[in-house]
């Protein structure tokens, strides 16, 4: 087979368009756009107005209508070229999919000249069914934020809402407390209220965004602030100074200059859903990260790696997700390993030595990426564990896990190691971030663009031998890699002490203690409280696991008990609720379900209300989901309602 047919045959097994967009996005280009939001706190509501500047793709069979997605929006007017249209039509909801908005292209009877622009604008307001954005009371007054990925834009403004679609935005938000969007701010002519936003690069729908609360911002590098609200502004500061810059020029040597100008963060409340979001300008970052150790800083070099991987080359769809998750992934894991050879270097080590010890602490968290994919394979739907989804009817928040992350970046990890290593890949990174700047792509594309690139340089039959079909199409677990253990084994070896003592079942003391494990890094004491839970699940079989001993733990290891790390939390307490034999009325299993009525990151909350359901009750961890239901964003909330068979 040759390569062109290699690549056809890749791109009819997945869709052409977008299944899940309603819009007629294939028949325009959107050349600029306009988003005016209006906060209003009172009310819990966000009025805007949208203007799109738009032309036909062919001219020849030009469309006579504009088709945008909506969902539960109220529609207040419409315009085409200025003129009012009152012959829109609201189609009727399709679950997660919403109503889509038809705009006639014709001006009392007269069709519009659809050859040349068009200019639509749309006056409408959002509806408390609204799933893109969160009102609350936060630390210091009141407070919204919006969360679009995947496909919640559309219940935040009328859009194509799909990734298919780049514009350069102008954003304009009103609102009494502080905004930020995603851009530049721009002079606000004096208007306390207005605040003015400039993105000259393109970005899809699921990067608008919104936030409006009592905010402030603090330097963490040249080209970078962080802001939050006051009261945890200095431990936000000091959480992501130390590092900021590195991770810009280091990611910078990796692809290409960083295009944003600024990189800023901000650190939003408990109820964000994620660990972080890319927002162009304005990365979103869960306050779980700051946890006081700086362990979990790797979050914020992911999110500056979708500055390429995602924001500047895009999936085209949600069926490829993968291609922005799994290069953001393989980049942070480049970013973490070459600033640990950069601290090597500093401490004396020789460049030699540096270099290793670098690629040692990528292969570490390689090692904590394996161990989640295996995890997730074993738990997940298996249709959601290929590469590439099939997401025709298909909500792609169902599809999310960790596979499009770790399955994408090990793929893209083999692919390094077959075509000959970091030395033979990186030019191939420069190339392919380079050839889709500005784009959107598919799995299809992707792989052209390998034999593009590798095939002059005597590198097809490499190519040729790889089964396509599999890394792309089938699920579960590709090939396990080959990975340096040297940090990982410390940990294994005293995690296996563990699991001797217990087989031997002589329980008249535990041999254990904390100082045990003071060598350990943050991340190691990780991957120990994981490595535990995979070696008692091993030998529970035989109820050699002892619930009383587990019981001791939090005597053992104090540092655990007391953690203030969400990593940490949510792994301690998956192995005590799950060989501890506890009950709800627990001391350690009530600080647990008040810990998770408080963390809305889906990260943690997800797989901690499936623990309280299966570790002690159904009963309990719904009695816990109602108790804090309306704490949490509405993606999050919908998707344990699921998790607990509550949908």
């Amino acid at each position: 087979m040759t390569a062109t047919e290699l690549v056809k045959n890749i791109a009819r097994k997945s869709h052409e368009l977008d299944p899940c967009t309603r819009s007629n996005y294939s028949s325009f280009n959107v050349n600029h756009t306009e988003l005016k939001l209006s906060v209003d706190f009172s009310k819990k509501k966000i009025d805007g107005v949208v203007k799109y500047d738009l032309t036909n793709k062919s001219t020849a069979s030009a469309t006579d209508e504009v088709v945008l997605d909506t969902r539960d929006l109220t529609i207040k007017s419409v315009k085409v070229n200025g003129a009012e249209v009152n012959s829109y039509e609201l189609s009727s909801a399709v679950p997660i999919y919403g109503s889509a908005l038809h705009i006639p292209l014709a001006v009392n009877d007269a069709k519009v000249n659809t050859t040349k622009k068009l200019d639509v604008e749309i006056e409408f307001e959002t509806t408390e069914k609204c799933t893109a954005i969160q009102f609350i009371e936060g630390d210091t007054g009141p407070y919204v934020f919006s969360q679009c990925q995947a496909i919640h834009a559309r219940s935040l403004f009328p859009c194509f809402d799909t990734p298919a679609v780049k514009s350069p935005y102008k954003f304009i938000g009103i609102s009494s407390s502080k905004v930020t969007m995603s851009g530049l701010p721009q002079p606000d002519n004096g208007t306390t209220d207005k605040y003015v936003f400039s993105q000259p690069i393109p970005i899809p729908s699921y990067l608008v965004s919104i936030t409006s609360g009592n905010l402030a911002k603090a330097a963490i590098g040249p080209r970078s602030d962080v802001y939050s609200e006051e009261p945890n502004l200095a431990a936000c500061q000091w959480e992501f100074e130390k590092d900021m810059e590195n991770y810009l020029q280091i990611a910078e040597s990796l692809v290409f200059d960083y295009e944003w100008e600024r990189f800023d963060s901000l650190v939003l409340p408990s109820s964000f859903p994620y660990g972080g979001m890319e927002i162009p300008n304005m990365t979103q970052l869960t306050p779980t990260l700051i946890c006081g150790d700086r362990t979990q800083t790797k979050v914020m070099a992911h999110e500056l790696a979708h500055s390429w991987s995602g924001n500047l080359v895009t999936n085209c769809s949600w069926e490829h997700f993968w291609l922005n998750e799994g290069w953001t992934v393989y980049l942070e894991r480049r970013i973490v390993g070459a600033i640990a050879q950069r601290e090597a270097s500093a401490s004396g080590k020789s460049a030699e030595e540096a270099e290793k010890y670098g690629e040692q602490m990528r292969h570490f968290n390689l090692i904590g990426g394996w161990n989640a994919l295996v995890e997730t394979c074993e738990t997940f739907d298996p249709k959601f564990t290929k590469l590439v989804w099939d997401l025709e009817n298909g909500d792609p928040d169902d599809a999310f896990s960790r596979i499009p992350y770790e399955k994408g970046s090990f793929f893209l990890f083999k692919l390094e190691n077959k075509l000959g290593g970091k030395k033979e890949f990186d030019p191939f990174v420069k190339f392919y971030f380079s050839k889709f700047r500005y784009k959107s792509l598919n799995s299809a594309e992707f792989v052209e663009t390998l034999y593009e690139f590798y095939e002059p340089r005597g590198k097809k039959e490499i190519l040729d031998s790889i089964n396509w079909e599999r890394e792309l199409f089938e699920s579960g677990l590709p090939d396990k890699p080959e990975l340096d253990t040297t940090l990982a084994d410390e940990v294994y070896a005293y995690g296996d002490k563990w699991a001797e003592y217990f087989e031997a079942g002589d329980f008249q003391s535990v041999p254990f203690n904390e100082t045990d494990i003071d060598s350990f890094e943050g991340e190691q004491n990780m991957l120990l409280l994981e490595y535990l839970a995979d070696k008692f699940k091993a030998i529970a079989g035989d109820a050699s696991v002892s619930p009383e001993i587990i019981k001791q733990f939090p005597k053992v290891y104090p540092k655990f008990a007391n953690s203030k790390n969400g990593e940490i939390v949510s792994a301690w307490n998956n192995l005590l609720l799950s060989y501890g034999q506890y009950k709800s009325e627990d001391a350690v299993v009530q600080e647990y379900a008040e810990w998770l009525g408080h963390t809305g990151r889906m990260k943690y909350a997800r797989p901690g209300y499936k623990l309280l359901k299966n570790g002690i009750s159904r009963d309990f961890a719904i009695e816990v989901f109602t108790k804090y239901k309306q704490f949490y964003h509405p993606i999050c909330r919908t998707m344990i309602e699921k998790d607990l068979d509550l949908a």
